[in-house]
């Protein structure tokens, strides 16, 4: 072969290898470009109040997040996420509104529980219905798809049923302890003006507790072996069974925290609070590159992923766009990174 016609077999090769690169990409460089069409739009999207705003957001919906990432790893996915939440959000806020006007607290003859005891309540909540997901998904090899969808139905059951229990009677859960709401929405530290709330923290703690599970330890291997071939793993001694019903139950576990948190943040929870969260949870993993089809994924992908969800949903806020139309962008999101996912995947084979 001539030199001229290496020359131009490696530059035809150079060219298709930017041409996958960008397109394996395309979803998150079209997002960058739209929040950077935004900002020059709108100059207030990059002050700090907004971008405070943004990461607030962010902390806020990652735990979900980091959770149903586990389940994707799995080539699974989690519907009953967002219920989860709800429910955990106001089980939380019940146990802890303010004891100084009992006929407005829904439990008055237990006063205000400690913190430390309600948060992991909340967490063994979640992880109770994770494992309960986990559990059909390894015993009876359903699709997590049909389990967790069964599993939203029967969780939204039972908050429908919660929050018309006490002295509440379907009414909006509120009148939340001061120790509750400085907890959670207190000043971490102050920038320019504008409060970091203390949640930000919380979320930073778990996302590197999250990415020692993930990276550091046999179990965080054996789901990524289990969901790049789960034969291949059962032979190489993981524990299938287990491994799985762990991984949807440390889900819920971030489910249960993040309705915690929601509980204090929103401050006002109905039979509504944490509708859809797993839409956005799902979204943010296949745009930060945690594969269906199993085995891949990285913490920093997730926290990318909820971040730029966050830049675009608040930029559509601040350019007035219809909210009724961000289901729509959802979606198209999710089906565009799915479709880039499996050309990866076929590409490869």
């Amino acid at each position: 072969m001539s030199k001229e016609s290496k020359a131009l077999e490696r530059q035809a090769w150079d060219a298709k290898r930017v041409g996958n690169l960008l397109l394996n990409n395309a979803l998150l460089i079209l997002m960058i470009i739209a929040v950077i069409y935004i900002a020059v739009v709108n100059p207030n999207f990059l002050k700090p109040a907004s971008i405070i705003n943004i990461l607030s957001q962010t902390a806020a919906y990652l735990p979900a997040a980091l959770g149903i990432g586990g389940c994707i790893v799995l080539t699974g996915t989690d519907l009953s996420a967002g219920r989860i939440v709800g429910l955990t959000a106001c089980i939380s806020a019940s146990l802890l509104q303010s004891a100084a006007n009992l006929a407005n607290k829904m439990w008055p003859e237990i006063g205000t529980l400690p913190i430390w005891v309600v948060i992991p309540v909340a967490m063994l909540i979640g992880a109770a219905f994770g494992a309960f997901n986990g559990f059909f998904v390894a015993k009876f090899k359903l699709h997590p798809f049909i389990v967790t969808l069964g599993t939203q139905l029967i969780v939204y059951t039972l908050l429908l049923l919660y929050v018309q229990m006490g002295n509440n009677k379907g009414m909006a859960i509120s009148n939340l302890d001061a120790s509750y709401t400085d907890f959670v929405k207190g000043e971490l530290f102050n920038v320019g003006g504008t409060s970091v709330p203390r949640y930000v923290l919380f979320a930073v703690i778990l996302t590197l507790i999250m990415w020692f599970i993930w990276n550091k330890t046999t179990f965080g291997k054996n789901m990524f072996a289990l969901g790049a071939n789960e034969e291949a793993a059962r032979v190489s001694g993981v524990n299938v069974f287990l491994t799985t019903i762990l991984v949807f139950a440390l889900a819920g576990a971030m489910y249960g925290f993040t309705g915690f948190i929601e509980g204090a943040r929103i401050g006002s929870n109905t039979a509504n609070t944490g509708f859809n969260y797993e839409l956005d949870a799902i979204a943010a993993c296949v745009i930060g590159g945690v594969s269906f089809v199993g085995g891949i994924g990285k913490i920093r992908g997730v926290v990318v992923g909820v971040l730029m969800l966050r830049l675009i949903f608040i930029g559509l806020s601040m350019m007035k766009v219809d909210p009724n139309l961000q289901y729509l962008i959802k979606g198209g999101i999710i089906l565009f990174a799915c479709a880039l996912d499996m050309r990866k995947y076929l590409v490869k084979k």
